[in-house]
């Protein structure tokens, strides 16, 4: 984005939009353009996504619509608002969680919340990368993290480090589900079913040159373990910061 652009990126964001000077009264708003937006971009992906579409669908002109939005890139911000999850899921979804489970247990929620609003709209893996002006929304979501680990000892820097890793985890299963064509509740074996799956035909041609590979295969085979990828790693980071934790405030991992 340009200056420019940051700027107007901020005032639909954030609002309130400055008013034309010229023209017909105001008939749309915000609001149904970006559900408009995403309306293409749930079947079709950004690629999908353009000005000409977005005023199609609503049933205005191009230049009607640049009226109330300067280009695609401030459309796509406004998008991203509109389909990320209200970050109040994850407050509500805290109120369920055991005292016991302090921070670890809201960080699970937080990771899996998150996971399903991209499973909901996986553009959004595409479109919430890189610099970019972030709506409430979006920095609701970093603050309900930031906010599980308050009181755990680390500094700033560490807390925002934990989250961008986290997310990293997070994206990551994401983006497996989105490359083989759906995730969890799509129907379809997830990416490491379909992935142990090719690897099982190569292993009984050519499991002698990989033998531990090929015994990983046969566990999983036997006793299951497969598509658990995002707890086990979740568990796994979750223990890195554990320990972290317990070394900041004498030994309490809470």
């Amino acid at each position: 984005m340009t200056d420019e652009q940051w700027g107007a990126a901020v005032r639909l964001l954030w609002g309130p939009p400055a008013k034309p000077a010229r023209g017909p009264k105001r008939g749309l708003t915000l609001e149904r353009i970006a559900r408009a937006g995403v309306g293409i971009a749930d079947p079709e992906g950004l690629g999908g996504v353009s000005m000409q579409r977005v005023a199609g669908e609503l049933a205005v002109t191009k230049m009607a619509l640049y009226r109330y939005v300067p280009g695609k890139a401030e459309l796509v911000s406004l998008m991203v608002e509109s389909a990320i999850p209200d970050p109040g899921v994850v407050d509500a979804a805290w109120a369920e969680v055991a005292e016991a489970e302090g921070w670890r247990g809201r960080l699970r929620v937080w990771a899996r919340e998150l996971l399903a609003g991209f499973r909901g709209h996986p553009w959004l893996l595409e479109a919430t990368v890189g610099a970019r002006v972030m709506g409430p929304r979006e920095l609701g979501w970093m603050e309900r993290a930031l906010a599980a680990l308050d009181g755990c000892g680390l500094t700033g820097a560490e807390a925002m480090d934990a989250v961008v890793l986290l997310t990293g985890h997070v994206r990551g299963i994401a983006e497996q589900e989105r490359a083989a064509g759906g995730g969890a509740g799509a129907g379809a074996a997830g990416p490491d079913a379909q992935l142990v799956a090719v690897m099982g035909e190569l292993m009984r041609t050519h499991g002698e040159q990989f033998p531990a590979l090929g015994a990983a295969l046969a566990s999983v085979a036997e006793h299951g373990g497969q598509d658990q990828a995002l707890e086990f790693g979740l568990e796994r980071i979750l223990d890195g910061l554990g320990l972290l934790v317990a070394r900041r405030v004498g030994g309490a991992d809470r």
